[in-house]
């Protein structure tokens, strides 16, 4: 699985050879908006396969469906029989992963393989997943990751590393394994090692990406919000916030989910299936007598404070990795990193009064 053009975005989906990778696009990012552009021909980087950021999809699309049946009941002669088996998973390459999805699917690892109650599922998609990350020699308008300690260069955790290099020298890739998987892969293959100078390049070209990040997330983010439970920014977002759950969709770490019982009319047969869902639904915190977060403000307070704060308590991380699709995908642009600068600089303003 990996990059391809669909429907004017850079999507996830079935690769079968490199034709069909989005070959020669460049996107462009900003809150609320999102575009893809052809390179010019003739321009240097016209045959770059990787010059886009990341688009609406993230990989937990294949480690956490969508949509995915938890067991099926059948009638028998005294009963139901209940099926729990699950479909055995494909063995899974993901090709393109960048190093905030790769840091994405590291948090999505404490969520779901947490010893006694691990998802059997998710542990079976993921110890099966072949990783092909790619470090960014790009940054976008809305990429944070710098900022988050995710990117732009994948640390480890992948069995395969690329960095694109387009130069003089010409079109090349830098290869590292990181795993005996990915060093299986790479013995195979009919390589040369590669120069310092390419190596160089590599890394001034990652830095470049770092430098040129469009966002930055306060370091302390976590406690400004802890500190601002009732702070009024709460009630201006929420003029804005529409609760399209756009943001929690295309975030690569949110696994909200909620479960739907159905039943065959003719009564011989029942199954539960698990589907996604956003704590920006007001049916999300229903409990008897209706809502608990009846209000778009407490939904979006909700939202942005477990995912900057209330999750290290949980997992011992931050559930944010700066990929920014949660700035470009909103329809009103609402930016994460902007409503956290603004809670904290109304600590620090100074006060007023006369003499």
């Amino acid at each position: 699985m990996g990059p391809r053009l669909e429907r004017g975005a850079v999507v996830y989906g079935h690769l079968a050879d490199a034709s069909e990778l989005p070959v020669g696009y460049v996107d462009e990012q900003a809150g609320g908006h999102y575009r893809l552009r052809r390179i010019a021909d003739g321009a240097p980087d016209a045959s770059a396969l990787f010059r886009y950021v990341v688009g609406p999809h993230s990989w937990k699309r294949y480690l956490f469906p969508p949509r995915q049946r938890l067991w099926r009941a059948r009638q028998d002669g005294s009963g139901f029989t209940i099926d729990a088996q699950m479909d055995e998973p494909p063995p899974y390459a993901f090709f393109g992963v960048r190093a905030c999805e790769l840091a994405a699917i590291a948090v999505q690892d404490r969520v779901f393989d947490n010893g006694e109650f691990a998802d059997r599922g998710y542990t079976r998609r993921r110890e099966r997943a072949f990783l092909v990350t790619v470090n960014c020699t790009r940054a976008g308008n809305t990429c944070f990751c710098a900022s988050m300690g995710t990117g732009p260069a994948a640390p480890g955790g992948y069995d395969l590393n690329l960095t694109e290099l387009l130069d003089a020298g010409g079109h090349r890739f830098l290869i590292r394994s990181g795993s005996q998987r990915g060093q299986a892969i790479l013995d195979a293959l009919r390589l040369r090692p590669a120069p310092v100078q390419d190596i160089e390049a590599a890394e001034r070209r990652v830095k470049e990406a770092a430098h040129d990040m469009g966002r930055e997330m306060h370091p302390e983010a976590a406690a400004i919000l802890a500190r601002n439970p009732e702070h009024p920014r709460w009630q201006e977002v929420a003029g804005r916030c529409l609760s399209c759950a756009n943001c929690t969709m295309v975030c690569p770490t949110c696994f909200c989910s909620t479960v739907q019982d159905e039943t065959s009319l003719d009564g011989t047969e029942a199954w539960r299936t698990r589907q996604w869902d956003s704590c920006f639904s007001l049916d999300f915190s229903y409990i008897h007598g209706g809502p608990v977060r009846r209000e778009a403000a407490a939904r979006y307070r909700q939202w942005i404070t477990h995912k900057l704060s209330t999750w290290h308590q949980q997992f011992g991380t931050s559930g944010c990795v700066g990929c920014g699709r949660c700035i470009t995908w909103c329809p009103v642009g609402i930016d994460i990193t902007e409503e956290v600068a603004a809670i904290r600089s109304s600590e620090t303003a100074p006060l007023g009064g006369g003499d």
